[in-house]
């Protein structure tokens, strides 16, 4: 024994810096892997969130989850997150959702969904220019802004194509609803005409669900708006053109009439499109998960 005990001294003497190298590399290894897994839990905030088949608001519903309810993330795509239930069972889950803490009071189609919001013109590019020197840039980031708030507040996830006084390339405000392969598009602006005013919705395809997007935005607007409908319009516009996802451009009166000008700068009439928005676009999700079934 006595052979042995020195033996083994003689052997830690020989070999203790490889192994204490090697113990501690086997800590960090437990360590980076305890803090790793911890990582990929996450609990439920808020309750009544849909788990689905697949990523997407249009993804097969398959049940809800409780708040509480501890998930391991398993992938994270476009914005939603693979988990797994303590079931083992697995689905998709609008990631913005789960790491949400505030309540809704409740979760809709449009709670789930990722829309672009795009501010017309802005830096260098004014827009049209009101009788008085004033410029549209400034007042569809206006819009755009109260716009996102409301929509915010339903749960949704909002990107807007710019969120201060700077340009962005009409050719590079497409490719943010592609990129982020987001579920609708709005562009904001207001018309210039001599003897015109009104609003008017504009799409331009009619095979993607644009035409009809159009149609539930304007149809939401009608009831409150101030101005003159002048209704659902086809519209070549580079940004809804070059746009595969349901993409819609909304003047939103004539920044040059006097009288379309008056209400464009309410802050009233802001928060009446504000309002009425996120309705048309919860009538168009759910009219579309009708036509699906």
């Amino acid at each position: 024994m006595r052979k042995i005990g020195r033996l083994l001294l003689a052997w830690l003497v020989k070999f203790w810096i490889p192994l204490a190298i090697t113990v501690g590399m086997l800590g960090v290894a437990v360590a980076v892997t305890t803090v790793m897994l911890y990582k990929q839990q996450i609990t439920v905030q808020i309750p009544n969130i849909t788990i689905r088949e697949k990523k997407g608001v249009a993804g097969t519903p398959i049940s809800v989850l409780k708040q509480g309810e501890h998930l391991q993330i398993l992938a994270k795509d476009d914005g939603w997150y693979e988990v797994r239930r303590e079931d083992e069972s697995t689905g998709w889950v609008a990631g913005w959702l789960l790491e949400r803490n505030e309540p809704l009071d409740k979760i809709t189609p449009l709670s789930e969904s990722t829309i672009v919001l795009d501010p017309g013109h802005g830096g260098s590019d004014s827009g049209a220019i009101s009788n008085t020197g004033k410029f549209e840039k400034t007042y569809t980031l206006q819009l755009a802004r109260r716009v996102a708030k409301t929509l915010r507040q339903s749960g949704a996830r909002v990107i807007m194509t710019r969120d201060s006084d700077k340009i962005v390339y009409l050719s590079k405000i497409p490719q943010v609803a592609e990129k982020n392969h987001a579920d609708l598009f709005i562009s904001f602006h207001f018309d210039s005409s001599p003897e015109a005013n009104g609003y008017t919705a504009y799409y331009y395809h009619k095979t993607n669900g644009s035409k009809q997007l159009a149609t539930a935005l304007n149809k939401a607007m009608a009831p409150t708006m101030p101005l003159t409908n002048k209704g659902v319009d086809f519209g070549d516009f580079l940004v809804i053109r070059d746009n595969t996802v349901p993409a819609v451009l909304l003047e939103n009166g004539y920044i040059n009439s006097d009288t379309d000008f008056k209400q464009i700068k309410s802050v009233k009439t802001q928060e009446k499109i504000a309002k009425a928005i996120p309705i048309g676009l919860e009538n168009y999700l759910d009219q579309r998960a009708k036509n699906a079934q």
